[in-house]
């Protein structure tokens, strides 16, 4: 059976202004995506407590449904995003930042999910220490985008302005 193999789409040497900047904006897009998510949470959990004051206490009972709803809805959440044509989070868009695989094509739903999953197993077993590993490579990848194939760069607009050397872009 042959096998396909493809080159990296993205070159850190040749296109150094897809990488430029991309860690810090990572983490800015994280906060973000994290209160996003954690948005419908806080919601959900006050409602459930309200319920159990009307209720008289049994609508605590649907405090159990909590953990596997917020799973849910990050996996969603990440799927749907990053599976979207632009490839990115509603955090990555903020921060003008998308998601692509190593050989250049666009993210989908279950790479989006899938790579939420990697992501937090990664930090949950190995601590946060793992994204140390974006320091020592050209293309600033963290654990989990080198294990799924992936790679986080600067999007189409922004590495153009990037590339002219237009300095007040993305200033704020």
């Amino acid at each position: 059976m042959p096998i396909d193999i493809k080159p990296h789409a993205y070159d850190p040497i040749r296109n150094p202004e897809l990488f430029e900047g991309v860690l810090a904006r990572r983490i800015v897009a994280f906060v973000i995506d994290f209160v996003l998510i954690a948005i419908p949470v806080v919601l959900a959990a006050m409602f459930i407590f309200a319920f159990g004051l009307v209720t008289l206490g049994l609508g605590f009972a649907l405090y159990w449904l909590l953990p596997p709803a917020t799973v849910v809805w990050a996996l969603i959440y990440f799927g749907a995003t990053l599976g979207s044509p632009r490839s990115a989070t509603i955090g990555m868009r903020v921060m003008n930042l998308e998601m692509r695989t190593w050989y250049g094509a666009p993210a989908y739903f279950v790479l989006g999910a899938v790579h939420a999953i990697v992501f937090w197993v990664s930090i949950s077993a190995l601590t946060p220490f793992i994204l140390l590993v974006a320091f020592f490579n050209d293309r600033r990848r963290l654990l989990h985008d080198i294990v799924l194939g992936t790679v986080v760069i600067n999007n189409s607009e922004r590495a153009a302005m990037l590339r002219t050397g237009n300095p007040g872009y993305g200033a704020a």
